[in-house]
């Protein structure tokens, strides 16, 4: 079987996938910024695998799509997962909390906020991860040299959690406030709300495998949603089940089932 990547980078997750794939005797190619061209040479390959949310490659994945082959995960799904306005009414939709957000034009928003609505986290509107994310304490602190729409959220001071799920296997892990997948982070053992939250999740929107960052209010013991991603890198996976072939084993699965 032919299989592509479209992927940011050639290492990784990425690169063991391609390993894995070729070790059982599958012929995989990774497209890179550096190598592709979004025409009917695509085509070529049965599906392909939607490593990276970049627009690049989500454009790729809906011209496949279109023309037949198969793009896991789906591509408008990751498409909700990068765009930070749509991913916050995916996660309302699911029925899961959810801080307050603000979203609107500087100008307007500087007239709007009260002091009383700050710490603020401010947060590309496309983007995933920790890239570009701010606290803010005061208006004073958004700095724009531009006119863009802003998306503001409201910082919830607690506990911060990752939560990967695998199928039915998932692993939660508590991390610093705003780090990344990469950081330092200590495995916790069980937290029924939290796995709860995952299997809505992913039920909601027929998911294999993914994460959501959480946060867990110290004030109101309330836990929030605060970000989702379709397809993690998980650093920090700390379960026994191997990450790369349970994960692999899942697309093939996936695979099976849109081609019926």
């Amino acid at each position: 079987m032919k299989i592509g990547i479209l992927s940011k980078r050639t290492g990784g997750f990425t690169w063991k996938i391609k390993d894995y794939y070729e070790n059982i005797g599958h012929q995989v190619k990774i497209f890179t910024a550096d190598n592709l061209c979004i025409n009917d040479s695509l085509l070529e390959n049965d599906f392909y695998i939607l490593k990276s949310k970049r627009m690049l490659y989500l454009y790729a994945g809906y011209f496949l799509e279109a023309n037949m082959v198969p793009v896991i995960p789906n591509t408008s799904l990751s498409h909700t997962h990068k765009d930070r306005i749509e991913s916050y009414y995916a996660i309302k939709n699911t029925g899961l909390a959810y801080p307050q957000v603000y979203m609107g034009y500087l100008k307007i928003l500087k007239k709007l906020l009260k002091n009383s609505y700050f710490p603020l986290i401010s947060k590309p509107i496309f983007g995933s991860g920790s890239n570009d994310i701010r606290i803010l304490n005061s208006t004073k602190d958004i700095n724009k040299d531009f006119e863009e729409p802003l998306y503001l959220e409201k910082y919830i001071d607690g506990v911060h959690y990752l939560a990967y799920f695998i199928g039915d296997n998932s692993c939660i892990c508590e991390k610093k406030p705003l780090s990344n997948e990469h950081s330092q982070m200590i495995k916790i053992e069980f937290d029924e709300e939290i796995e709860e939250y995952l299997r809505k999740w992913k039920n909601k929107y027929n998911l294999s495998f993914g994460h959501l960052d959480l946060v867990r209010e110290n004030k109101t013991n309330q836990l929030y949603v605060v970000d989702a991603g379709t397809f993690p890198e998980f650093s920090n996976w700390k379960q026994k089940i191997n990450p790369i072939s349970s994960v692999c084993n899942l697309i093939m699965k996936k695979y099976s089932e849109i081609k019926k």
